[in-house]
């Protein structure tokens, strides 16, 4: 695999860029468009009850899956540049990574859950052939010095994002409305329309992306063999130091396919003239920003450098995750709002400003890293370099699934008792569990004196405790200490959504149709709920700021450690 490529000028040009740009474009965007639209569902499939198609996890649950998920499709990409740079080339990789992601996502269009776990290890090991090798043959495209090398880069995250704002659109509304297996084929086709492009793209990337172990050139044999020179090994290590932010950043910045997608399934107002937005739209937002400020953020920074005025990757990356953890300053706002009233919800706008201030903060800091590796690492190590860069991007994105599940309250078991009959006053719900439908309760929850009582929320006069019992009385005892701590009366009381489903082996048995037995369910408090989303998004804003401060109070002696390898970019 080599870095740089051997001769420029035998390249097509399309835009002044390398016509090889625009295959790796549509290749990422048809990659993109299949992994952030299954993205996009996979939360929310998690979620979701049985009856609605989905596995029926608890929100935790669902989010600690995503975290270790995302992290694993970048950690991947370590040995997906190794096997690249020392097996197969960029170029092959790439292919090959394509061929598997094709298969996991149309495995996950069936519905079995080995079918789901045996997609998403697909994905995983296909991620990691294709993505950071895709990345490192954008950067072979332009010689070491040429100041297209950052544009390029734009232009092809710009390619990402239009796959985003797609998927989201599309795959998002396919999911929500005809089934979340349906979201996923739909996802598996967008990859199979990549692979097309890249191997119909073949005959503008023969200079790049090729085995330096096959190569006829001397020069090139000779780095796989070449020993490290001291400049290299300076730049080796601020690129290490450099991914330690990468993980911060990522680690906020990942709450948008979890954390944020509950939030908004659960306390956005979505209503645009008595029109719900379905949910999974808003995971468009972000791609659809890139796509209008993208090339603006580009011409921002290209236009300062060319005046002489401070504009190092790692500046940007500071400044990046400062921006993109003043979104997170808004969902503080979005939050506050939200909890001012029993079962609120926070106004559109607070989301979509929270993910336009993401998008030029990701701006700054993403797509100029991928420059910035290019830029440093050794020609021998590109891939492996650039894997390492993906696997802290995983890193990143574990810490998101980390915190968002920190950020949910453990959900208290509960079992229902009362019969049909003893539904009555409850508006729909007997009409739901004769059809072995799930249900769900609002209700007021106080002590009197100190018992534990549950009204329901509609009509205070109908009490909603008598009609379930708590799985373990240990449970009832937290939720009466929560109540007293809050002193919750009453006149001030908490709230909480009573949710049961009949367990899925009884709701098999024909005979049990509409017995009203064998319902279990779950509920968590909304106050504690709310001020736990509270003290995450603080958090959130407050752990970027330090960060994003640190690496530009460290700027000066990390730029020196890049022996100025940022310093003489030229137009070509």
């Amino acid at each position: 695999m080599s870095n740089n490529v051997l001769d420029n000028s035998a390249q097509k040009t399309f835009l002044g860029h390398p016509v090889g740009l625009f295959v790796l474009f549509f290749t990422e965007m048809w990659e993109r468009f299949s992994y952030y639209g299954m993205r996009a569902l996979l939360v929310l499939y998690i979620c979701s009850t049985q009856t609605d198609g989905g596995l029926g996890w608890t929100k935790s649950e669902a989010l600690e899956l995503y975290g270790w998920y995302t992290m694993l499709v970048y950690v991947m990409s370590i040995p997906g540049g190794v096997i690249a740079d020392r097996m197969l080339g960029q170029k092959k990789s790439v292919m090959y990574g394509a061929i598997i992601l094709c298969l996991g996502h149309g495995i996950l269009a069936i519905e079995a859950l080995w079918a789901f776990y045996t997609g998403l290890g697909l994905i995983i090991l296909g991620v990691g052939m294709l993505k950071p090798n895709i990345s490192t043959m954008v950067g072979g495209l332009y010689k070491q010095g040429d100041l297209r090398r950052d544009k390029g880069f734009t232009i092809f995250y710009i390619g990402i994002n239009i796959g985003a704002f797609l998927s989201a659109i599309i795959v998002g509304a396919v999911g929500e409305t005809y089934g979340w297996h349906y979201g996923f084929g739909l996802a598996g086709i967008g990859m199979l329309l990549g692979l097309v492009v890249y191997i119909w793209g073949q005959k503008h990337l023969e200079h790049v992306g090729n085995f330096l172990g096959k190569s006829e050139n001397a020069e090139e044999k000779a780095l796989l063999n070449k020993p490290l020179t001291k400049v290299e090994k300076d730049r080796m290590i601020v690129l290490l130091i450099s991914f330690l932010i990468i993980i911060v950043f990522w680690g906020a910045f990942e709450q948008a396919g979890g954390l944020l997608n509950i939030y908004a399934n659960e306390k956005i107002d979505r209503s645009i003239f008595g029109w719900e937005m379905p949910v999974t739209w808003f995971q468009s937002f972000n791609a659809l920003f890139i796509i209008i400020f993208g090339t603006s953020v580009a011409a921002f920074w290209a236009n300062r450098k060319l005046k002489g005025k401070e504009t190092s990757t790692l500046l940007k990356m500071g400044i990046g995750t400062i921006i993109m953890g003043l979104g997170f300053l808004l969902m503080v706002g979005a939050s506050k709002e939200a909890s001012a009233m029993e079962y609120g919800t926070a106004s559109f706008w607070w989301l979509t400003f929270a993910y336009l201030l993401h998008t030029i903060g990701e701006l700054c800091a993403s797509p100029t890293a991928l420059s910035f590796i290019t830029k440093l690492a050794p020609v021998k190590y590109a891939s492996i370099m650039m894997g390492v860069y993906f696997a802290a991007t995983g890193f990143g994105n574990k810490l998101a699934g980390t915190i968002g599940e920190a950020s949910q309250s453990e959900p208290i078991k509960i079992e229902l008792v009362a019969s049909v009959d003893g539904l009555t006053s409850f508006e729909g719900v007997q009409d739901k569990v004769k059809e072995d439908e799930g249900i769900a309760i609002r209700s007021s929850i106080y002590l009197d004196g100190e018992t534990f009582k549950a009204d329901s929320y509609k009509n205070e006069s109908v009490a909603v405790n008598p009609i379930f019992k708590f799985a373990k009385e240990e449970q009832l005892a937290e939720v009466v200490a929560v109540l007293k701590e809050n002193q919750a009366t009453k006149e001030k009381p908490y709230h909480a959504t009573f949710k049961f489903e009949k367990d899925g082996e009884a709701k098999k048995v024909e005979a049990n149709k509409g017995d009203g037995k064998n319902y279990s369910g779950t509920f968590i408090i909304e106050e504690v709920q709310s001020q736990k989303e509270y003290k995450t998004f603080l958090f959130i804003f407050i752990l970027t700021a330090v960060f994003g401060g640190l690496v530009i109070l460290l700027l000066k002696p990390l730029k020196r450690l890049t022996h100025g390898a940022e310093d003489n970019e030229v137009e070509a």
